[in-house]
């Protein structure tokens, strides 16, 4: 840990830093923090702290800018979460409020907002454990046939034409469906064991051949890929000078083409606690170095859960970040819980 005086002269320099993009000195800290010591004591300690690897100088005449060390001492240790204002929590709450039957419309639109507000691109999950039975409903459709339709958690519905033996009625469809969605209603394929299918089938002997062909629709449905991801306004992003090189461009679209990696990502996020930051080699991979991602968990229940994530430079305005991060996060798992019920 570092004493007091250096805490503060490392914050001053971070924040400045986010703030101007440009390296500063010690005269320009004692001018605009007030932190009451002399530029000469600031300019010591400011060598000191590039001696202990949390500041470095680009060139020997500037002045010095944060080390990947330092920015992950400043988000540990010395900085709070921003709230947004009530301005913003409103915009927040009117894009989230679930006007669509469909969690795919909440979640693309809540990673839209999160790269307005932040400048920064936005990337998101639907919720992993989406892929759970929630309803199932046989209906009569013409002669000798039946519509299935299996209803996910997540709101998505499929369905499928199927034949039924004659003398099936539409009383016979409507008491199958009572007992599927009995016997079935929030469970994974994974919960789905083989005597929970024996039981089933003892019970309702007389319609095999309708269960078979429900059951091959169920678990189709419910091994439908999971890691959805959604991306927001990524133009957001080439607005910061980082990204004025090509290059570094180049590679961070790149990256956001690399879907599966970041579905890895994003799902190490999700087995995490709250609030996660990481800081350029901390994605151990050399062409991302100059990235960093502020992530969170939302939750609908112990069994459902997403991330949402911001991605930009390492000069990212992470108290800002975090801080509407946190409250959309919560935002939206309200929001959801009241969606799934």
């Amino acid at each position: 840990m570092l004493d007091e005086r250096k805490e503060r002269i490392l914050a001053a320099v971070v924040e400045d830093f986010i703030d101007t993009a440009e390296p500063i000195g010690s005269r320009t800290i004692a001018r605009k923090y007030g932190l009451g010591i002399s530029p000469a004591t600031i300019r010591n300690e400011m060598a000191d702290l590039e001696e202990m690897g949390y500041l470095k100088q680009p060139h020997t005449s500037a002045g010095r800018i944060p080390s990947e060390r330092g920015y992950r001492y400043y988000v540990d240790h010395l900085m709070e979460p921003e709230e947004p204002g009530e301005e913003e929590k409103e915009l927040l709450r009117s894009y989230i409020s679930t006007k669509s039957r469909e969690i795919a419309g909440v979640i693309r639109q809540t990673g839209q907002i999160l790269s307005q507000l932040t400048s920064y691109a936005a990337i998101a999950t639907a919720p992993c454990g989406k892929s759970m039975y929630r309803h199932i409903q046989l209906v009569p459709f013409g002669v000798g046939q039946a519509m299935v339709l299996v209803v996910l958690a997540s709101g998505d519905v499929f369905h499928r034409l199927i034949p039924v033996p004659e003398g099936i009625t539409a009383y016979d469809l409507e008491a199958l469906s009572r007992v599927l969605n009995a016997k079935l209603r929030g469970l994974t394929v994974r919960d789905i064991k083989l005597t929970l299918l024996k039981e089933i089938y003892a019970e309702l002997s007389h319609y095999k051949s309708v269960l078979d062909w429900t059951f091959e629709l169920i678990q189709e449905a419910l091994q439908v890929k999971e890691e959805r991801i959604y991306q927001g306004g990524i133009h957001g992003i080439l607005t910061q000078p980082e990204f004025r090189d090509v290059s570094r461009l180049q590679t961070l679209l790149g990256l956001l083409d690399q879907e599966d990696f970041l579905c890895d990502l994003l799902t190490s996020q999700s087995e995490e606690q709250g609030l996660s930051i990481r800081i350029g080699e901390e994605f151990n991979r050399p062409d991302i170095r100059e990235l960093s991602m502020v992530a969170v968990t939302y939750r609908i229940d112990d069994k459902m859960r997403g991330v949402l994530a911001v991605l930009g430079p390492t000069r990212m305005r992470y108290r800002r970040v975090a801080g509407i991060l946190r409250y959309v996060a919560e935002s939206l798992s309200a929001e959801l819980v009241k969606f799934f019920r």
